[in-house]
């Protein structure tokens, strides 16, 4: 697996470089994709990798914390706006040119402040399942399940997370992700107060917003707030789709071919 050194360190407190681990597929344009708070194998994209590399380089990034990247004792609640900053960092290192960006959940919203600041970076953002208010209500018992007994979320899961991160480092990062997001909350000016400080709308990217029509960690209105933001992002609902439609047996055919026709409309 290769590693990029980029200078300086966004979501740890050491001062000197940092390796960050990535997956390298294929050749063509440049797709990155962006995990979520549990990182990559526990909603891989392998379905996507293996149709899109065809015609696409595929850089598969582990934040800084996850994988095999250097691991961290604290995520603070600007989270979203550091692991920006990192992945900012990394493609300059790669020197990588105009990619598309690929952000699920936590990585959806770093995709998608990564646009707002540079929107000439990028040749387009695909969005899935995205988080748009600070205050999760009906996620609250999750994140706190998180922070507290990462045990109880199954075998399989728990499997996975330590095979992707170490068997003594998953609980901790579990944890620590949850407690983030509970924090966000708590220092939330407001119920309806958004992660991008009122700004998604000045995303003009052209971008892919993908849901999952069941998605649990989707508020009331989250949805609409987010198509509200971004008018002219093109929409696909994935009916079988739930927090991870890209990696969903029912529902991963579907989202490969709405990315698909989404790249083949920027590229």
């Amino acid at each position: 697996m290769p590693v990029a050194r980029i200078s300086g360190s966004h979501l740890t407190s050491a001062s000197g470089p940092v390796d960050i681990y990535y997956r390298d597929i294929g050749t063509g344009r440049p797709l990155i994709f962006l995990h979520g708070g549990w990182g990559y194998e526990v909603y891989p994209f392998d379905t996507q990798a293996a149709a899109l590399g065809v015609n696409n380089r595929i850089i598969i990034p582990d934040r800084t914390g996850y994988g095999r990247s250097q691991k961290i004792e604290r995520l603070p609640a600007d989270f979203h706006n550091r692991a920006a900053s990192e992945t900012f960092a990394l493609i300059d290192s790669l020197e990588i040119e105009r990619p598309v960006l690929w952000g699920h959940s936590d990585g959806a919203v770093i995709a998608a402040k990564m646009a707002i600041a540079k929107p000439e970076a990028f040749r387009g953002v695909i969005l899935e399942a995205i988080h748009f208010y600070r205050v999760k209500p009906a996620s609250r018992e999750y994140f706190e399940t998180m922070l507290n007994n990462p045990e109880t979320l199954g075998e399989r899961v728990k499997a996975v997370l330590a095979q992707d991160h170490g068997e003594h480092s998953w609980r901790t990062l579990i944890a620590l992700n949850g407690q983030a997001w509970l924090r966000i909350a708590d220092e939330s000016i407001e119920a309806e107060q958004d992660l991008y400080d009122g700004r998604l709308s000045e995303l003009s990217t052209p971008a892919l917003i993908l849901h999952g029509a069941n998605d649990p960690r989707t508020e009331p209105g989250e949805l609409d707030a987010v198509r509200a933001a971004l008018p002219k992002a093109s929409l696909s609902l994935i009916e079988e789709g739930g927090h991870s439609p890209h990696s969903h047996p029912r529902a991963s055919s579907e989202c490969t071919l709405a990315a698909k026709r989404f790249l083949a409309s920027v590229l």
